[in-house]
């Protein structure tokens, strides 16, 4: 019973955690002096037992606590241990997870490597110049076999840069044989990184390897031989002093035969036409499909350019255009030089039917926003006065160009034309005074004069204006053939100039013969009706509009003369056909309004100031017809 009870008691201290064991045995021993004690009282012989007992427990307990104590240092160190050994685990666990990823990164770097060699290799198409091979005897001199084929590089990579052309991926990359000389060594191997690159490309890819020598005869005389990959080799000679012009030659050589399309626009850029004809006429034959449509319009240029842009060779060059983009239905420069044609042979509203039908195909292509066909788009945006966005392509193209653009006339004086047509002369006047950029050709020089009088014509400066346009006139005639039609529509623009100078006789001579275009006869029909003959200006106005009734400038200027008679609602039914034709146009939106605030509907002519200053943001006139409305409705 005894057991019982202290069983009871004492039972379960096995589940008791080492840190209770102290408490257990001062509670045993107090449990036993208190048992003892009153079993004393009852059987003497029990107590002793019991205390003899209670004894032996707590002498147990002893051992248990020492036990304890020991076992807890050991479990402490243990404990350590394996924080020890499991903090290790984590750092070889993260250093194996790091070489994982690195091994994973290096394998993925290898893989985009050989990628990159294999395209690089598949889709190369470069001029590659290799050392040539030169007399020991010069190298005193620096004349080695790496200068000679470095001189014909450079000369190579001049030609291409100064080629102008909207489709740079007709020219190929240039490159020298030796260039890159870092080595890379592929494990193992001791091949190149640089080395693997060329066996590839030799293999898969379609470069044209240039090579030579450079010979130098007892007398002193140089003959340098320059032949490659499909190009008939040649050997230049001259004296000593002559190298310079030999790697030149060598270089022409090498241009013409690898890339004879740039060759033939290289030649008709620079004022050789008749050489950039000859030319053509040899290789067309035997050139790449792929390539015709652009010996076909350098051939068209040449022509014109030869011809001096009279009518027979501007029809010639029209059937080449219109050949090319049919054999390319999307060489937008083709379409864009055709209209140039119609517009030179006075069927202006057939040069806005062309340019419908090329933004149709673009549209289908989805090639709108290409810079070829924006470029291409710029008669189509003149005919229709769509300013902004012809000012935005040349802008665009010229950058792309290091400034110069790829038309025969400057960017520069280009740019300077559209801003002034935008009634922004303080911007034209920037632009041609901070161009560095010099056209060569009576034609660019007369166009320069050209831009110079619209922009002194919008600041008010009458005779300034008149005295450029005689120079323009001038100038236009050494560069066009006068009896051509496309030198009687440039000429035209002059009228205005001079009648506003008191000039009316220079104004009449520069109108005659000009009832084909548009503007010779909406500029007739202004004069006319300056001088007071409304009569006659009403006639050549009407003849404007039947010449093209797809084009806004006659009904603008006729609306404007309408609104000068008093007859508002004939003016606003002409505007409204000039903005029908030309919705960019900043011009008729403006003369609308004017005619709008001369019958008191102010807030409708707000709404078209509003809607011209979206197309002409710097246009002081337009903003003082504004500011005005405003005060009136205020």
């Amino acid at each position: 019973m005894a057991e019982g009870l202290i069983g009871g008691v004492l039972g379960g201290e096995d589940d008791k955690r080492e840190i209770e064991a102290p408490e257990a045995l001062a509670g045993a021993e107090a449990f036993a002096a208190a048992v003892a004690a009153k079993l004393a009282g009852h059987d003497p012989e029990v107590a002793r037992d019991t205390s003899a007992f209670l004894k032996e427990q707590t002498q147990l307990l002893q051992v248990q606590k020492e036990h304890l104590k020991d076992e807890h240092a050991l479990r402490l160190a243990h404990l350590k241990h394996q924080s020890h050994l499991l903090r290790g685990q984590r750092v070889g666990q993260t250093i194996r997870i790091a070489f994982q990823v690195v091994t994973a990164l290096i394998v993925i770097v290898i893989g985009v490597g050989i990628a990159v060699l294999l395209r690089d290799a598949f889709t190369s198409h470069s001029v590659v110049i290799d050392a040539f091979e030169a007399p020991a005897a010069l190298a005193a001199r620096g004349v080695t076999g790496t200068a000679v084929a470095s001189g014909v590089l450079d000369e190579l990579t001049r030609l291409q840069n100064a080629t102008l052309t909207p489709y740079p991926a007709l020219k190929r990359s240039v490159a020298s044989a030796w260039s890159n000389q870092l080595k890379v060594n592929v494990p193992e191997t001791g091949i190149s990184l640089e080395e693997i690159s060329r066996l590839l490309k030799a293999r898969f890819g379609r470069d044209l390897h240039i090579g030579g020598e450079l010979v130098q005869s007892a007398s002193g005389a140089l003959a340098l031989t320059v032949r490659g990959d499909n190009i008939e080799s040649s050997t230049f000679t001259g004296n000593a002093e002559e190298l310079g012009k030999l790697m030149v030659a060598a270089a022409e050589h090498v241009y013409a035969e690898s890339q004879p399309t740039l060759w033939s626009l290289y030649l008709a850029e620079t004022d050789r036409p008749q050489e950039a004809i000859d030319f053509i006429k040899l290789v067309y034959p035997s050139t790449l499909p792929e390539y015709r449509p652009s010996l076909l319009l350098t051939w068209a240029t040449s022509l014109q350019h030869l011809g001096g842009y009279d009518d027979e060779s501007v029809r010639s060059a029209q059937r080449m255009y219109q050949a090319a983009h049919q054999l390319k239905p999307d060489y937008w420069t083709a379409y864009g030089n055709e209209q140039s044609t119609l517009l030179s042979l006075g069927d202006e509203e057939g040069a806005w039917r062309a340019g419908e039908a090329m933004r149709r195909v673009a549209g289908q292509q989805g090639a709108t926003g290409d810079m070829p066909f924006r470029i291409a788009s710029a008669n189509w945006d003149q005919l229709t006065w769509n300013l902004q966005a012809m000012l935005s392509a040349i802008i665009a193209n010229a950058e792309a160009t290091g400034g110069r653009g790829t038309n025969f006339i400057d960017a520069s004086v280009r740019i300077a034309e559209v801003e002034s047509r935008l009634h922004d002369p303080t911007a034209a006047e920037l632009t041609l005074q901070t161009s560095n950029v010099t056209g060569n050709g009576p034609l660019n020089a007369a166009r320069n004069h050209f831009a110079r009088g619209l922009v002194a014509a919008e600041t008010g400066d009458v005779a300034r204006a008149a005295t450029e346009m005689e120079a323009y006139d001038a100038a236009l005639g050494s560069s066009l053939s006068v009896g051509s039609s496309a030198y009687r529509r440039f000429q035209c623009e002059i009228a205005p100039f001079e009648e506003a100078a008191g000039h009316p006789d220079r104004a009449d001579a520069v109108l005659s013969g000009g009832e084909h275009f548009v503007n010779c006869l909406r500029f007739r029909g202004d004069i006319l009706d300056g001088r007071g003959d409304w009569s006659g200006a009403q006639k050549a106005y009407t003849q404007a509009v039947a010449l093209a009734p797809d084009l806004p400038a006659g009904y603008y200027s006729w609306g404007v003369a309408l609104a000068h008679h008093g007859d508002l609602a004939g003016s606003e039914g002409k505007l409204k056909d000039a903005n029908q034709r030309g919705p960019r146009w900043a011009d008729p939106l403006k003369a609308w309004g004017d005619v709008l605030v001369k019958q008191g509907k102010t807030g409708d002519a707000l709404g078209k100031y509003d809607e011209a200053l979206k197309y002409a943001p710097n246009w002081a006139a337009l903003k003082e017809a504004r500011e005005a409305v405003v005060k009136r409705k205020s």
